[in-house]
């Protein structure tokens, strides 16, 4: 079954190993650069499939280049004959027929399939068409295990306006409709708490954390989701793996290095809480 939680890979020396298909920034905050900071930091192997180049840094993304489908087709299914990993996720996809192309891989994955649905910069610049939303709904999120709209993402998802903890359960509850085994709705600014709230096996699960006050969450959702594929890599349950992303990044955001003239990185040499 595609992406059951329960099947598990590694290379020859009990390894664990992550995929991340995603996009380039080149500044380092987000996208493949971050993702590979973050399995680094977990003890976690590496791995990326490139699906677009960025012209960006802290202050603005100023171009946006695709790669073609099935190039990151060939880059997916290398890596995968060669060196499986345990856990995987998307970002940044750009098309709809990178999203296609994706789902296509992901339909034969052995592994669970995080989908971060990348639309939005931190800049305001979008990273995905509005029209390939609803190829996003109806072939990548069947195939995925876990999805992690943040609220506007979720908004757009289920076409619908989310406004207090209630409405991101109920949004919750449409997008797993869609397909995915299990849904992270984040609530970022929503209130004083940035409540994140899982949906999974029919159940509520909610993580609170402080909000604090800084311009420098460049690459957060990045972050978040690379952590989570990075426990679900160690053989960590889910509800488990979003408790201990969820500290990291709350720290990372807290310890933030504050570097670049505009929205800085995360602190990605924050401490897991693993040993």
């Amino acid at each position: 079954m595609p992406n059951a939680a329960s099947t598990r890979l590694a290379g020859p020396s009990g390894q664990p190993i992550a995929l991340t298909i995603a996009g380039s920034d080149p500044s380092g905050g987000a996208g493949i650069q971050a993702d590979l900071k973050t399995f680094h930091q977990f003890g976690v192997y590496g791995e990326a499939a490139i699906t677009l180049l960025t012209v960006q840094n802290t202050t603005s993304v100023n171009r946006v280049q695709v790669m073609s489908p099935g190039m990151v087709a060939d880059q997916i299914r290398a890596v995968v004959s060669d060196i499986p990993p345990r856990a995987a996720k998307t970002g940044a996809l750009g098309s709809a027929e990178m999203i296609a192309a994706v789902a296509a891989e992901a339909s034969k994955f052995r592994f669970p399939l995080v989908v971060d649905p990348v639309m939005i910069s931190k800049h305001g610049a979008p990273l995905l068409p509005v029209a390939a939303t609803d190829i996003l709904r109806r072939l990548l999120l069947p195939v995925c295990f876990l999805v992690t709209p943040n609220l506007f993402e979720a908004a757009e998802l289920t076409e619908a306006e989310i406004d207090d903890a209630e409405g991101m359960r109920e949004a919750a509850r449409k997008i797993a409709d869609m397909g995915p085994a299990a849904v992270l709705v984040k609530g970022g600014h929503l209130t004083d708490e940035a409540r994140d709230i899982l949906y999974v096996d029919g159940a509520f699960h909610e993580y609170p954390s402080e909000h604090i006050d800084t311009p420098h969450t460049h690459g957060t959702g990045c972050t978040f989701s690379a952590a989570i594929v990075a426990c679900l890599a160690r053989e960590i349950a889910l509800p488990a793996a979003v408790a201990v992303a969820k500290r990291y990044i709350t720290e990372a955001i807290r310890s933030a290095p504050g570097l670049g003239r505009g929205q800085g990185p995360v602190n990605h040499f924050a401490p897991t809480g693993l040993a």
